[in-house]
C-alpha cells in the first residue's frame, strides 16, 4: 500500500494530461498546473477518455477517482503533495527553473519525477536544493494505458527515491524499468530513434511510403515486440541453438551496408512536406480523438490478449488487477461490513456504453459479469485472497441463474446486494440484487452455487476449518432473512 495520496502534474500537454488521467482514475488527488489557457479543457478531454479505457483495462474492482484541480501557480500545486510530476517541455533550461521552483514549495519528503525523455537527470536536479528526492520517471503514451516507466538517477539521487518511485509506480499500474547507467536517450528512446531514423531514410529516398513503413512494423516485428522484445525473439530464431547459433548465421549482416545509422537525412522542407502530405493521406480525414480511440481500444485488446498467457504487458496487467482486488479488499471482513445479517453491499459500478445493445440496455453477459464481480467481493471478503488461491485452493462457480426484471440502461450507477442461502464445508449458495443506483429498484436476480476446490488436483474438496467457520458465520448471521422469491427457480416457474 502506497503512502502516496496526494499528486501535483506541472506541465498538462499529452504526456502531463495522461499521468494525471492516470493517477486521478488510480483514487489519487491531483492538482495540475499548466500556464496554458486552454490546458483545463484539454486535460478534462483526456481524462475523459482515459475513463473510457481505464473501466476496461483492468477487468478487477476498480478505486474511486480522486479529485482533479487546477492551480494558479507551481506553488499552489505541489504545496501538500505527496508525489510531483514534472511534464513541461522538452527544454533542460526550463525544466532546471521548474524544479527549482517545484523543490523549493512541495514538502521535504515529496518524491519529484521528471517526464523528460532524454535529458540527464544530473543536469536537472543541479538547482534543487532536495536534489536526493528527484529522479527521471519516463513514460510512454498514452501514460493512462501503456505500463512501461523508464527510472532514472543523477549523480546526487538517492537510492531511496528509486526504490519509493518503483513501489509508487507498481502500485498505479506500470512496469519500471531501471536504467542502470545515466545516459542520453535512457534504453528506449535509443532504440526508438534507431528506428526513426532509419524510417526517414527510406521515406526520403523513396523505398517507402509513411504507411509502407509503418504495415512493415504492425504486420511482423511489432507484433513479436508486443510479447517478447528484441534479443528473445532472435534467440527463438535461433532455433534449439539458441542465441549463439542466431548471431553466427545473421552476425555477418551487420557489416553490410543495409542502413544509414550513422548518417541521418537533413530535415529540409521539402522531406517535412513529403511525410506530412504522406501522414495526412494515410489518415484519410479521420479526427485525432478517433484515432487516439482506435490506439487505445486496440492497446487494450492486445494487453487483454497477453494478460491471458502471462507474458510481457499482459502479465504486468494481471499483477495490476490482483493488487486492485487486494486493495478493495483490504480491512474488509464480515465483521467490518455494516451489518452482515443484512444482504451485502460489496460491488457498485456504472453501466459502460459498451455494455449495451442497440436498445442501450445492458446485455446478458455483463449482468453475468457484475454478478460474477459481486461473488468475488464475498470471496474477498471471506479471505479468499492471492495466498488462498496460491495455496491451490479456490472456490469455482457450477451453476448461474439470472432473472431480468428491468432495462438496466447505460451511463446508470448500480449496485450489487448478496444474501448467503446456505454454506457448508463444500458449497457456498449466493443470491445477489442488482439495484438501480438513482433509485435502489432490482433490476435483476442472480442465484449462484459454488464448490469449494482443490485446483492442484482438479476436485472439488473440503475447504480448511478456518474457511468453513467463516462462511458458516456468514450464513448463520443471515439465516433469518426471507429467503428470495426467485431462489431455486427453474425458467419460467415459481
Amino acid at each position: 500500500m502506497t503512502e502516496i495520496r496526494r499528486c501535483a502534474v506541472v506541465g498538462a500537454g499529452v504526456i502531463g494530461g495522461g499521468w494525471a488521467a492516470r493517477l486521478v482514475l488510480n483514487g489519487l488527488d491531483v492538482a495540475v498546473f499548466d500556464p496554458h489557457p486552454d490546458s483545463e479543457r484539454r486535460v478534462r478531454v483526456m481524462l475523459e477518455n482515459a475513463s473510457r479505457i481505464f473501466s476496461k483495462l483492468a477487468l478487477a474492482a476498480r478505486p474511486e477517482p480522486g479529485s482533479l484541480r487546477f492551480a494558479a501557480s507551481i506553488a499552489d500545486a505541489v504545496r501538500d503533495a505527496d508525489f510531483v510530476q514534472e511534464s513541461a517541455p522538452e527544454r533542460e533550461e526550463l525544466k532546471r527553473a521548474l524544479l527549482a521552483e517545484i523543490d523549493a514549495h512541495a514538502p521535504n519528503d515529496a518524491l519529484v519525477c521528471s517526464s523528460t525523455s532524454g535529458l540527464l537527470p544530473s543536469r536537472l536536479q543541479s538547482d534543487m536544493r532536495h536534489p536526493d528526492r528527484f529522479l527521471v520517471g519516463h513514460p510512454f503514451n498514452p501514460v493512462y494505458v501503456l505500463p512501461l516507466v523508464e527510472l532514472c538517477g543523477g549523480g546526487r539521487t538517492a537510492p531511496e527515491a528509486i526504490a519509493r518511485a518503483q513501489e509508487f509506480y507498481r502500485w498505479i499500474g506500470m512496469r519500471p524499468l531501471v536504467v542502470r547507467k545515466e545516459n542520453d536517450g535512457f534504453i528506449a528512446d535509443r532504440l526508438l530513434e534507431a528506428l526513426w531514423r532509419e524510417a526517414l531514410w527510406l521515406v526520403k529516398e523513396d523505398f517507402a511510403t509513411v504507411e509502407e513503413v509503418d504495415d512493415a512494423i504492425r504486420f511482423g516485428a511489432g507484433l513479436r515486440w508486443a510479447m517478447f522484445g528484441t534479443f528473445l525473439i532472435y534467440r527463438l530464431a535461433g532455433g534449439e541453438d539458441g542465441m549463439r547459433h542466431f548471431m553466427a548465421q545473421f552476425g555477418p549482416a551487420l557489416k553490410l551496408p543495409w542502413t544509414k545509422l550513422t548518417d541521418v537525412p537533413e530535415l529540409t522542407d521539402e522531406l517535412i512536406d513529403k511525410i506530412a502530405s504522406q501522414s495526412d493521406q494515410q489518415a484519410g480525414g479521420v479526427g485525432l480523438r478517433t484515432w487516439e480511440i482506435r490506439r487505445d481500444d486496440g492497446l487494450l485488446a492486445i494487453m487483454q490478449a497477453l494478460k491471458t498467457l502471462g507474458i510481457g504487458a499482459g502479465r504486468v496487467l494481471g499483477d495490476y488487477e490482483r493488487s486492485l482486488d487486494a486493495r478493495a479488499a483490504h480491512g474488509r471482513s464480515i465483521a467490518g461490513t455494516p451489518d452482515p445479517s443484512e444482504p451485502l453491499r460489496l460491488h457498485k459500478g456504472v453501466v459502460q456504453p459498451d455494455w449495451v445493445d442497440y436498445n442501450n440496455h445492458m446485455t446478458e453477459s455483463c449482468y453475468l459479469q457484475a454478478f460474477s464481480d459481486a461473488t468475488d467481493a464475498v470471496l474477498h471478503c471471506i479471505g479468499v485472497d492471492e495466498g488462498y488461491l496460491a495455496g491451490g485452493n479456490s472456490y469455482f462457480t457450477v451453476e448461474t441463474h439470472i432473472v431480468h426484471r428491468q432495462q438496466a440502461m447505460a451511463l446508470e450507477p448500480f449496485y450489487v446486494t448478496t444474501q448467503v442461502l446456505n454454506a457448508d464445508d463444500k458449497r457456498l449458495h449466493l443470491f445477489h440484487r442488482l439495484h438501480n443506483g438513482h433509485d435502489n429498484t432490482v433490476l435483476a436476480t442472480g442465484e449462484q452455487m459454488l464448490l469449494h476446490v482443490d485446483t492442484r488436483a482438479g476436485r472439488v474438496c473440503a475447504a480448511g476449518d478456518e474457511m468453513v467457520e467463516r462462511v458458516r458465520a456468514l450464513a448463520a448471521a443471515q439465516a433469518a432473512l426471507p429467503r428470495p422469491d426467485q431462489a431455486g427457480r427453474s425458467v419460467g416457474r415459481r
